[in-house]
């Protein structure tokens, strides 16, 4: 596309730079309110240095310690998935304006908004207060956190699916549960399971924060450590924390290649070692090796 002659192609109007001015000097006077200063920043470094070295090496003498939160903090992400999931379904679906009335719609929309108001660490002091300290409190909390986000994205997802597909199951003469099996979540499946795989993921992180409130997990394990100033076993807890992250990330991997390439085990594995020899070569390439082995 040809730019027409002198024109700019980031000019502004007069009412967009205005309010970039405002932004920019709202930014420096919530700078100045909250004492943000470079020499604070320098002081804070200086500090941080002194923390990371108390830090290393890290302490792997307490593994009974360690494994108990660890796996508290793993069955917590699991069972609020799990749930998280099963609630959100039925309310992203009814939250679909495309295939629900109004009076249905809004409602179910306004449960979701109320589940993403609060930070799941708020929503786990509120649980920590109605139930008690313990595992339950933080499954309820990343329970309310999973609906609230799946429940959205799952909503927006079915809103943005084809009409035509639905039209044709309804014209068979279909009940209603069997348009929404063939013809509404065919075409959301493939996102549902990154929405489920990164809510996961994201509980995961979050069983840490919920813990430091009372609502188990390994955070409680850590904020005990960073109390006892015990900074070597904070840092064993932190890279066992990112080991697992990154497990999950891999498993999570697996997962989309199950459920949306159709793929087994090993072509898998084929998959992720694709620098292997053979694999994502050009078809003369794999010839040349073929011939070389016989």
């Amino acid at each position: 596309m040809i730019q027409p002659k002198g024109a700019r192609p980031f000019a502004m109007s007069g009412r967009a730079k205005a309010g970039l001015l405002l932004l920019l000097a709202y930014t420096l006077y919530a700078g100045a309110q909250l004492d943000f200063s470079w020499a604070r920043f320098e002081t804070g470094m200086g500090h941080a240095s002194t923390f990371l070295a108390r830090m290393f090496p890290p302490n792997f003498e307490k593994p009974a310690t360690l494994w108990k939160g660890i796996a508290e903090s793993l069955e917590i992400a699991v069972l609020a998935s799990v749930l998280g999931i099963i609630i959100a379904l039925p309310i992203g679906l009814l939250g679909a304006r495309n295939m629900m009335p109004t009076w249905v719609s809004w409602p179910a929309r306004a449960v979701v908004a109320l589940c993403r108001a609060l930070h799941p660490v708020i929503v786990a002091i509120l649980f920590v207060k109605a139930v008690g300290f313990g595992a339950l409190a933080g499954i309820l909390a990343l329970t309310v956190a999973s609906v609230g986000f799946i429940g959205k994205l799952f909503t927006e997802a079915i809103e943005e699916i084809s009409l035509k597909q639905v039209e044709a199951v309804r014209a068979t003469g279909a009940s209603f549960a069997n348009v929404i099996i063939f013809g509404v979540l065919p075409q959301v499946f493939a996102r549902f399971i990154g929405f489920a795989t990164y809510q996961f993921d994201s509980n995961l992180r979050n069983s840490t924060m919920v813990g430091i409130v009372g609502a188990g997990g390994v955070g409680g394990t850590l904020f005990s450590a960073f109390q006892r100033f015990d900074y070597d076993f904070v840092s064993a807890i932190l890279l066992t924390l990112i080991a697992i992250i990154m497990l999950g990330e891999i498993l999570a991997g697996f997962v989309r290649a199950v459920f949306l390439d159709n793929l087994g085990f090993e072509r898998i594995l084929q998959g992720r070692f694709s620098g292997a020899r053979g694999i994502g070569a050009t078809p003369v390439k794999r010839k040349a090796e073929a011939e070389a082995d016989e």
